[in-house]
């Protein structure tokens, strides 16, 4: 296990943030554990870094090996700075969902482009003396997302572009009067994760999509089983595969980031309303790796 403190860290391309077990990919190579500390606190899990098709990836799960966190309890804030740390440009999100559209089934992949986020946790690195308000109209990369997208068709996986997220903040699963409100609203899929890490990943200017595998059809539906613990770990034990595909290619062909495809890596300009002189010294160095470009 190596210490940021003791050794310097690699620099890496993609992070890949799931479930655990998801860095165990065919051909991934030279893994190696590192463990970070941030400002923000303990990420979930150390982060595993290796090669995959030539690129320099970092896994992490999280809610940590052997699923310790609860959504609610996810340091979340110290898992995407983390990535920021590794130099990490690009962030694909594998979570598992319910479904709230019959046209959606279990084992079906959602790259939701859209949240509804009902939660009651941090989500922003900014305060203590400093304030930005990203836009965050458009939540997810569209370019990688698009990508993504393309790579699981050519894999002849069903796969579902577009789609709102409504995040809840859990442990609980819905209740049927819930679930069938959230269907009102246009939902399309249910989850308790990806909207926060989208958030983050915008303020870090990091490319964030994510790629949702169906479990369930969450409570409202009459003919099919209610969500449980044990519904939802076969299916995803029977999906993952498919996610595993997916990023294997993707991680091939992805090709670099080009300017004006989406405004990810700019996200921060003009959105930090604080006088500079007035943001205090703790802070800037705190926030260093995200406010670089912008405050000095």
């Amino acid at each position: 296990m190596a210490a940021n403190r003791q050794l310097k860290l690699p620099r890496v391309e993609i992070g890949i943030l799931g479930g655990t077990g998801l860095y165990e990919i065919e051909g991934v190579k030279g893994l190696k554990e590192f463990k970070l500390k941030t400002p923000f606190g303990d990420p979930s899990d150390a982060y595993i870094i290796g090669t995959l098709e030539g690129k320099r990836v970092a896994f992490l799960s999280r809610h940590g090996r052997g699923h310790r966190h609860l959504p609610s309890g996810i340091n979340y804030r110290a898992n995407v700075y983390g990535f920021k740390m590794l130099g990490v440009e690009r962030v694909i999100s594998v979570n598992s969902c319910g479904s709230l559209r019959e046209g959606i089934r279990p084992r079906d992949i959602v790259f939701s482009d859209q949240f509804f986020d009902r939660t009651r946790r941090e989500c922003t690195f900014f305060g203590q003396g400093i304030a930005a308000h990203i836009s965050f109209a458009q939540p997810v990369c569209p370019e990688l997302s698009r990508f993504l997208y393309a790579t699981a068709k050519e894999l002849d996986i069903r796969a579902h572009l577009g789609g709102t997220y409504i995040c809840i903040e859990g442990p609980a699963f819905s209740s049927k009067a819930e679930s069938k409100i959230y269907r009102s609203w246009g939902c399309d899929v249910i989850g308790m994760t990806a909207a926060t890490e989208a958030k983050l990943c915008r303020e870090a200017e990091i490319c964030y999509s994510t790629l949702n595998l169906a479990t369930d059809y969450d409570v409202w539906h009459a003919e099919e089983k209610s969500v449980s613990v044990e519904l939802i770990l076969e299916n995803l034990r029977l999906n993952i595969h498919s996610a595993k595909a997916i990023i294997k290619k993707a991680v091939a062909n992805l090709p670099p980031h080009v300017e004006g495809l989406c405004d990810c890596r700019q996200a921060l300009k003009n959105c930090i309303v604080t006088d500079a002189n007035l943001i205090p010294p703790a802070t800037k160095k705190k926030l260093h790796l995200i406010i670089k470009k912008y405050i000095k």
